[in-house]
Parts: structure tokens; C-alpha cells; sequence
């Protein structure tokens, strides 16, 4: 991983990977955790609008040049970042190169692809309301988090799109979208892109107030919520550190152990044993400067006191997992991490990550690697105890 630090102060990562394509990822350190109450959601429509126009490219140029070529274009919004990535043919780089850099930095924000847009993204939010799959995550984080502004849905509400100014665009926008908050990873076969990017990427850098958040303790609650639906969806979980904690390695284990595929404990117990899920995971997300670990489940609605018991039972188990579970299961990840790494977009988000992280070397599977079984119960008691959130989305 080559890193360099441009003139302007934008971060560039390059990893060079034999290849026909290369895939670009401009990633933006901002996402739903920046807005205030007043702009929840300002994040993901501004996401929108950077496809709508330019001062020298139409909403259709933009996706016709890439599309022409046999690329992708897309983006998403996280919590803490908004990525913009294209995937293009090697021989086309810098053609795409330039087309995001003019998307990025010379946005037009008309009127009349607001209002569209707006539309569109309530449209979207009644369709994530409207599926349980999305929704029981929406619920779960709601009461998860107390404080913390990941309590808030990335989307934001119905009530903030509405409001939102093209003032408060322009100001958000203005505010965060500037080279000391940008990170460009590069992952393909060609040379260093490092003078390609100085040319095209000129927008200069600002000061910038860098947000932190307080930790919260995990309480013991449940919540439920009734709809007119054929299934309950249940989400237990927990609070948990940041990656920037080598606890968040061994939680890494745990997720795979417990939730990962058929051949996961939860699975084996809950589905295969006693037949009451179709589907059944964990999940676990470390984020930069927070984390969450949760289980997931749909069942009847019969059915949710003893599934319950039973991931209990099995958090508790957590103490009595053996030395050969462990290294079955760090060997799982290792396959899965070098499968994973296979796929330059996978790379290329790797490397911003690991750069908000402040590494300049991916050391992923040495940190899985060093975990021990103290580690895997110490951690285990620590964090996923009796002082749980429980999500059901429960059937009327």
C-alpha cells in the first residue's frame, strides 16, 4: 500500500494488483453522525445530487461516459463516510479519474433536481419502512444508542428531507466536501496515479472541527413494536468498542463463531436443532470511533421466549468455547478475508479504512491471529452480557 499526502492535503492510497480493471473510491470522512438535528439525512441527499449535474457534465453524461466504457458508477452513505467509487477497464482510468473529480467538486445543486431528488428519497424511505429485513435495523439502532447519533437512521426522516434548504446543502457541502476530509484509494494494474490525481483533484483544504463521542454503558431493555406482517423479527445486541480496540478482534471470532453460515452454533441450535428460524445471523460492525455486536433472527411470534433463552444460553456458552473451536474459526476467517481481497472494490474500501484507522499496513489477520482464549472469554463477559438490547418487530 503506497499512501501519499498531496499538496492540498487530500490522502491517496494506491495498491497496484495485477488486473484488468481498477476500481477509484473517493470516500468523504462524513456521514449521518456529522448532521445536526436539523439536517438529519443531509448527508445521503447530498450523496444523490452529486449524480445530477455538474458545470460541464448532465446527470446522463455522467452516467453514459462511464456506462459507455463498460464501468460502474455508484455510491453510499455510511454513518461516519460517503464513498463515490467507479469500477472501470484499466485503459479508461483516467477518463473515469477526471469524471469523479469533476463530480466531486463541481456539484451544480439546481433547484429543480433538489425537489426531485427529495421526492425520491422519501419514496426510498417508505420502501425501507415497508420491509422488515431493513426496518428491524432502524428500530434496533433507535434504541440501542441513547445519545450517540448513530441512534438516528442514515436516510434521516420524513420530516428533515422536507425541510432541508439548498442553503444548508451548499453549507454542509462546503463544509466537509474539501481535501483534508477526502481519501482517494486506487486499487489495479497501472502506475501511481499520485500526479493524476494533484491534476485533477485542486480543490484547497479548510479548517475543520473534528466531532467525538461519549462512550455509553449497555442497559438491559426490551422494545417492542407490532405490525401487520406473516413473520417477527428479533435483533438482540450490544454496544461495543471501536476497532481501534483489540477487543473488536475477538468480537470479530465471536460473530463468526456464533452467527456465521450453517455451520454457526446459532444456526446448528436454533434452526437445525429445534427447527424455529429460517434464517438466522450475528453481525458485527466496528466502525471508527464506535461498534456494535447484535444477533438477528425472523420467527414466529411464538416462538421468541424460548429463541431468546437460547442465544442467551449460547453468549453464556461463550466461556466454555475450546482451543480447537478457536482456531477453526480464525482459520474461517482467514479463507474468507483472502476470498474477500479478491475483490478490488472490497481492497480499495480496505485501504480507506485502514488509513481512518491511521495504519499504513492492513494487519487484519495478525490481529485475528493474537487473539487468545482468554481473550474470546474475557471479552465475551465484558460486553455481551445480561445488559442487552432486544428489538422485536412483532407480528399483530
Amino acid at each position: 500500500m503506497q499512501i501519499h499526502k498531496l499538496k492540498n492535503k487530500l490522502t491517496l492510497a494506491f495498491l497496484k494488483r495485477p488486473s484488468n480493471s481498477v476500481t477509484i473510491n473517493i470516500t468523504i470522512k462524513t456521514g449521518s453522525n456529522h448532521e445536526n438535528s436539523k439536517e438529519k439525512g443531509i448527508s445521503h441527499f447530498i450523496e444523490h445530487l452529486l449524480f445530477e449535474g455538474t458545470k460541464t457534465r448532465t446527470q446522463k453524461q455522467i452516467a453514459s461516459e462511464i456506462e459507455k466504457i463498460g464501468g460502474e458508477l455508484n455510491a453510499q452513505t455510511s454513518n461516519e463516510s460517503t464513498t463515490y467509487y467507479a469500477i472501470i477497464p484499466k485503459k479508461h482510468f483516467k477518463k473515469a479519474l477526471i469524471i469523479l473529480s469533476d463530480l466531486i467538486q463541481n456539484p451544480l445543486f439546481k433547484d429543480s433536481k433538489i425537489e426531485n431528488e427529495r421526492k425520491i428519497i422519501l419514496n426510498e424511505m417508505k420502501q425501507t419502512i415497508d420491509q422488515p429485513r431493513f426496518y428491524q435495523w432502524i428500530l434496533f439502532h433507535k434504541h440501542l444508542f441513547k445519545k450517540h447519533p448513530a441512534k438516528y437512521p442514515i436516510s434521516g426522516y420524513p420530516f428533515t428531507i422536507k425541510k432541508i434548504t439548498k442553503e444548508q446543502i451548499l453549507n454542509y457541502y462546503q463544509t466537509y466536501y474539501i481535501p483534508n476530509n477526502t481519501i482517494i484509494s486506487i486499487v489495479g494494474n497501472i502506475k501511481d496515479p499520485k500526479h493524476l490525481v494533484e491534476e485533477y483533484f485542486t480543490f484547497q483544504p479548510k479548517k475543520l472541527k473534528t466531532k467525538k463521542f461519549k462512550k455509553e454503558k449497555n442497559l438491559k431493555q426490551t422494545k417492542t413494536e407490532k405490525r401487520r406482517i406473516q413473520h417477527s423479527y428479533l435483533v438482540l445486541g450490544y454496544k461495543t468498542p471501536s476497532r481501534k480496540s483489540k477487543a473488536s478482534y475477538a468480537l470479530d471470532i465471536i460473530k463468526y463463531y456464533l452467527g456465521y453460515g450453517q455451520s454457526s452454533k446459532l444456526f446448528e441450535e436454533i434452526r437445525e436443532k429445534y427447527g424455529l428460524v429460517y434464517e438466522i445471523g450475528a453481525y458485527y460492525e466496528a466502525n471508527i470511533d464506535y461498534g456494535f455486536f447484535a444477533i438477528y433472527l425472523s420467527t414466529d411470534k411464538k416462538n421468541i421466549k424460548k429463541v431468546t433463552q437460547i442465544i442467551l444460553k449460547e453468549l453464556n456458552n461463550l466461556q466454555n468455547i475450546t482451543k480447537k473451536e478457536l482456531q477453526q474459526t480464525k482459520e474461517q476467517i482467514e479463507g474468507q478475508f483472502l476470498l474477500k481481497t479478491e475483490d478490488k472494490h472490497f481492497l480499495a474500501d480496505l485501504l480507506t479504512y485502514y488509513i481512518e484507522l491511521n495504519k499504513s499496513k492492513i494487519d487484519y489477520i495478525k490481529q485475528i491471529k493474537s487473539i487468545t482464549l482468554k481473550d474470546i472469554k474475557k471479552i465475551s463477559k465484558k460486553y455481551l452480557n445480561n445488559n442487552y438490547t432486544l428489538t422485536i418487530l412483532k407480528q399483530k
